[in-house]
């Protein structure tokens, strides 16, 4: 099982309103990037992926799982972007800054530090586990 991690602008999509969808979840769509674009397609059914608040607050603050694997995005009008849909499976403890990410020296080759500007990554498994370990879980 691969991980991930998905930003969203907290003004836009908030970890409290991904909880407040509760077990049936929601879509993730807006994606208008061919390499976050390739990320979602290669996300397969129970694959976890941590919620990042992108801009305001730069943290990641929870993990989500892909229950709906992609499926094309209606809203865009190109038809080459797709979404799936995921529901949110718990908050960390503490939130896991930007800046907290840049200063661990084992992930210094994360994407989220090599390539920041990217809403949709892929997270090494080692990663995941240190991000979680700083994050209470």
């Amino acid at each position: 099982m691969a991980h991930w991690l998905m930003k969203s602008e907290p003004s836009v999509w908030s970890w409290d309103e991904q909880v407040a969808a509760g077990a049936k979840g929601t879509f993730w769509n807006g994606v208008r990037n061919h390499q976050a674009k390739l990320h979602l397609m290669a996300m397969k059914k129970g694959e976890t992926a941590f919620f990042y608040h992108s801009n305001e607050e730069r943290a990641v603050v929870g993990i989500v799982e892909i229950i709906k694997t992609f499926y094309p995005d209606p809203s865009d009008e190109s038809g080459k972007f797709c979404m799936v849909d995921v529901k949110a499976k718990k908050p960390l403890a503490k939130p896991v800054t930007l800046a907290a990410v840049k200063a661990e020296p084992r992930l210094a080759k994360m994407a989220l530090v090599v390539n920041s500007r990217l809403s949709v990554q892929p997270v090494t498994d080692a990663e995941w586990k240190i991000v979680c370990a700083m994050g209470g879980l």
